[in-house]
């Protein structure tokens, strides 16, 4: 960046303002400078998660999460005297809202979670066989994709209607134009790999109306201004909406500093991303047959991974322990945990049976009994053992991911930059780092926010995604720069030697 350039970014003093919309929570940042600087606090946090809605169906609680989001960029206002700039918002991807002719409050969107996707897949690949879709989108084949959902509405009847991923719809209803985000259109398994827009082939198999799908706009797009009652702050009163990556994967890594390409990411959340990025997507015969994903990234480039069942398995044992009347602190049960032997096998972690909600300590123990392994006590007293097993597997198939993403890449992938909550495991760093024969580092915790602010700061500075080199240069500048208010930790290395 010029000094010029630098100068220019400092005129604008106004804040800006992250929604990261998490499976589990939702969070509002805001972004200041402090003597030209800029920091990044969380305001406001709120709990989500599905619920089981009267149908017997999974859904998502869209008016609490409306209003959660609605405080928190209040609270953020309040706190930046001198306006706010811009709002972001990035989020999990595949579920949407139907959006009512009306101007109803939409219904409570569908959880990628519910079980009509399993069914909806095996219909639709009766007409259209699964490697043909993979084939065009390039994307991992997973019955909770966005074409898996809408074909589900499509076999209960449904009329046809628009349709926005959850964080281009928390724009929308803000007052921008309604429009489909790159990376997360990207994981819709709706899109042409090549052409990268909405694939007609795909629209017809599944008998689906593409007029109802959004334009398809690059990270970075300027989406006009706020409107509606949240302008009538005063602080919210000139703020533009901006769609950054969408979609959080895309958000986090966008939010890694780290240059070269001997690095590999893990996006250790609910799920875990593990891959590379690439300048353009692979999707040989081979990368097909190891079903890896072909994410949009910032400035046109590819987010090469796979999905794996991450800290959700973790996390379901812990409540299942709390709702027993014995609950554990995190810190506590992985230091226990780490003090135990290691494991005598490993779980398949991508089992389905782990991804579904509740009773994980029996699915895993089932698991056990099904592939020969020692049976593992299910009581609160004797997690640590449990989560030993959980984490030795999950590291595990994280070096086996790791070892095909340098095959088909042909990148020597000597570091693993680890981002998201469940990079603050020191176990599972520990064990990373020992399988992945690999330099850890450890990103951000939030670094869906720091991607989302470093977009925002891009733009600030004059950046483009219309020039997408210089645009993902930019990005990775302010992700760099982004600090917490909060005295930060430096980012925690470790070597497998």
């Amino acid at each position: 960046m010029s000094a010029h350039a630098a100068s220019q970014a400092t005129a604008d003093r106004r804040g800006l303002i992250a929604v990261d919309l998490g499976a589990e929570s939702c969070r509002v940042s805001l972004l200041q400078w402090v003597d030209g600087e800029p920091h990044m606090r969380l305001v406001h946090r709120f709990a989500n998660g599905p619920v089981p809605a009267l149908d017997g169906s999974l859904r998502w609680p869209l008016e609490r999460i409306l209003e959660g989001v609605d405080a928190g960029v209040r609270i953020a206002a309040a706190l930046a005297p001198v306006g706010i700039r811009s709002i972001a918002v990035d989020g999990w991807a595949v579920d949407y809202v139907r959006l009512e002719e009306d101007g109803r409050l939409p219904e409570d969107p569908y959880c990628y979670r519910d079980l009509r996707n399993v069914a909806a897949a095996t219909a639709l690949h009766a007409q259209i066989a699964p490697g043909r879709i993979r084939e065009i989108t390039g994307t991992e084949q997973q019955p909770i994709n966005t074409l898996y959902q809408l074909y589900a509405d499509r076999l209960s009847g449904r009329a046809p209607a628009r349709w926005l991923n959850l964080p281009e719809y928390l724009l929308h209803r803000w007052g921008a134009e309604p429009v489909a985000e790159y990376t997360n259109a990207s994981h819709t398994q709706l899109i042409d790999l090549s052409s990268r827009r909405w694939s007609e082939e795909l629209f017809d198999a599944a008998g689906l109306d593409e007029t109802k799908a959004a334009r398809i706009v690059p990270a970075g797009t300027l989406l006009g201004k706020l409107s509606g009652a949240l302008a009538s702050v005063p602080e919210l009163s000139d703020t533009d909406l901006v769609a950054p990556a969408c979609h959080d994967t895309a958000s986090a890594i966008a939010g890694i500093s780290e240059a070269g390409e001997d690095w590999a990411y893990i996006s250790c959340g609910t799920w875990s991303l593990v891959g590379a990025v690439i300048a353009a997507p692979l999707n040989s015969a081979a990368v097909r047959a190891d079903n890896f994903t072909n994410l949009g990234a910032v400035g046109g480039r590819c987010c090469f991974h796979k999905g794996i069942n991450g800290m959700w398995v973790l996390k379901q044992c812990m409540d299942h322990w709390a709702q027993e009347g014995e609950p554990w602190d995190i810190g506590a049960l992985v230091e226990a945990a780490a003090c135990e032997h290691p494991p005598e096998g490993l779980l398949s972690i991508d089992d389905p049976e782990l991804m579904r909600m509740g009773r994980m300590p029996e699915r895993i123990a089932a698991q056990c009994i099904a592939h020969g392994l020692p049976l593992l006590s299910q009581q609160s007293k004797d997690a640590p053992k449990m989560v030993s097993l959980i984490l030795h597997s999950l590291a595990a198939q994280y070096a086996h991911v790791i070892e095909r993403v340098r095959i088909h890449t042909g990148k020597k992938l000597e570091r693993v930059v680890m981002v998201g909550g469940g990079a603050q495991n020191a176990l599972l760093r520990q064990l990373t780092s020992e399988t992945t024969r690999a330099e850890i580092i450890t990103g951000p915790q939030e670094s869906s926010t720091v991607g989302n602010l470093a977009v925002q700061c891009a733009l600030r500075d004059g950046a483009t995604p219309a020039s997408p080199d210089e645009f993902a240069r930019a990005v990775r500048f302010w992700a760099s720069r982004i600090a917490h208010v909060e005295p930060r930790a430096a980012a925690h290395r470790m070597s497998h030697a």
